[in-house]
């Protein structure tokens, strides 16, 4: 049974790495895949019939310059299936509780996000924010394409970013702050 629970430890570990390796490597950029990843949580539990590893409790996961905190990342997998080792691929990540992402200097918040292996998108959503230097957007969902360096934002939002439910005439809207100058990083 330890065997096992290491194992499955060892594995978990291996499947978060793979995904903050989609996550953080542009195409062509290999100096980022040798930089270490560092996870944290209070509490990992494997659910191999789901094909997922979930990390529970102030999760931390970090590589180079990229950084996830939440309180709860669920990783999904695919089983490779007529392989010599035992190697997975992954489909898709959620993020639940408290969410932040960045790398350099962007920022990424909401109370979900989910990313898709196979379009190489994060989705955050639940008050939505994204910073680059001091601009900041603010929208029901960003979507962000990690290959294209493009984002898409969608309301409702309002200025502080809740939903808008009474006739306010700003409902729907999506909210930008750009600060004129250097405000930004020229990105």
């Amino acid at each position: 049974m330890k065997f096992f629970h290491r194992f499955a430890t060892i594995h978990a570990v291996y499947l978060v790495a793979v995904l903050l390796l989609a996550v953080v490597t542009p195409a062509g950029g290999a100096e980022k895949e040798s930089a270490p990843i560092n996870i944290e949580a209070d509490r990992m539990v494997s659910q191999e019939n789901d094909n997922s590893v979930v990390f529970l409790g102030n999760v931390d996961a970090r590589q180079g310059d990229l950084l996830i905190k939440t309180d709860k990342m669920t990783v999904y997998y695919v089983q490779e299936e007529g392989t010599t080792t035992n190697s997975s691929e992954v489909k898709k990540l959620i993020c639940t509780g408290n969410v932040e992402i960045s790398q350099g200097d962007w920022l990424g918040t909401g109370s979900r996000m989910d990313y898709y292996a196979g379009d190489r998108k994060v989705i955050l959503s639940g008050d939505a924010r994204a910073w680059q230097g001091q601009n900041m957007v603010s929208g029901k969902t960003i979507t962000y394409y990690l290959d294209e360096g493009r984002s898409i934002v969608e309301g409702p939002a309002t200025a502080t970013g809740k939903d808008e439910k009474s006739g306010g005439g700003t409902s729907g809207r999506v909210k930008a702050v750009i600060q004129p100058g250097g405000g930004g990083s020229g990105k």
